[in-house]
């Protein structure tokens, strides 16, 4: 257990800027140990930035805080050596074979025993088979599989992967994802930015950020309660083209379509209702309130919050 209190990542007061302009912004974050927590937003909205700040890579400009229980300023190097960083782009040697590859990783980290501990993680992300096949001609998921065996090869406490399953299909997601609750399960803290709404549902909180500033954290459900937002859905004949229509019109915050269907939300019920009666009745469309999705809820934060480089 960590010195404070059961927390892997307890930060306050966050601050980074580029060339004068502030890409995180008084971020502040607090994670229990062994917990997964997704980490949403849009592009350039400072979550890589910040990723790195948690792991020791980058120095923040103001602010303070802990990492593992080691002060995130002047014990970063020992930061670095229990945490396990996954960067959006796949960055292990594609001319060596998946075997080489751990076993450049395992010299990196100057681990005993490598044989043996590179063996067993082959074995234990189903790696072993292809433990002689060159890297470069793995697929996105078989990629994406040997990066995470390189990421917690030594063993690490906290694990940042970065936007990891982009690019990969669904199989290989849903597979990736059982092995992070694996990972979990055994006191490991996760800590995932991704942009896919099925995934942070898997999440067992969320963190919202917008160019660089905290907009909402918490489980799925707390979210969505928070956010306080209306939601009709509309399905029938070119409902969805609607949604072009109401935007901009008074009590609408978003109106976005999804395949044939409409999700129109706003903040005010009352407001909300009048935007859409004129096109309730005399059409061939269905209306009914409706709970917000994630999705909804984000592109109405999103839809709110300024960029920053704008």
């Amino acid at each position: 257990m960590s010195a404070n209190g059961g927390l892997a990542i307890d930060v306050s007061g966050l601050v980074k800027s580029f060339n004068g302009r502030r890409v995180v912004d008084d971020f502040s974050l607090r994670i229990p140990e062994g917990k997964i927590f997704g980490f949403l937003g849009p592009n350039g909205s400072g979550k890589t930035t910040t990723l790195r700040m948690l792991c020791g890579l980058l120095t923040p400009d103001e602010g303070q805080g802990t990492c593992l229980g080691l002060d995130l300023r002047s014990e970063a190097p020992l930061i670095k050596r229990q945490t396990g960083y996954m960067t959006q782009k796949f960055s292990l040697y594609e001319d060596l074979t998946i075997k080489e590859n751990l076993e450049f990783v395992a010299r990196l980290y100057e681990m005993d025993n490598r044989k043996a501990r590179v063996e067993d993680s082959l074995k234990g992300l189903g790696l072993y088979e292809r433990r002689d096949q060159q890297t470069g001609t793995l697929s996105g998921g078989w990629k994406q599989r040997l990066a995470l065996a390189a990421c917690i090869l030594h063993e690490p406490r906290l694990l940042l992967l970065d936007e990891p399953t982009a690019g990969v299909d669904p199989k290989a997601r849903r597979e990736f994802w059982d092995e992070i609750h694996t990972l979990a399960g055994r006191g490991i803290t996760v800590l995932v930015s991704t942009h896919y709404m099925d995934e942070a549902e898997r999440c067992h909180e969320i963190v919202y950020i917008a160019y660089g500033k905290l907009l909402a954290s918490g489980t799925a459900d707390e979210i969505i309660a928070d956010t306080e937002l209306y939601t009709w859905r509309a399905y029938g004949h070119e409902a969805d083209r609607l949604a072009s229509k109401l935007r901009g019109t008074e009590g609408v915050a978003s109106a976005v379509a999804f395949g044939s269907k409409l999700h129109v939300s706003g903040v005010d019920a009352d407001a909300l209702a009048r935007a859409i009666a004129p096109y309730r009745d005399g059409h061939d469309i269905t209306w009914e309130e409706t709970t917000p999705t994630l999705e909804d809820v984000f592109i109405h934060l999103t839809s709110g919050s300024k960029d920053n480089f704008a």
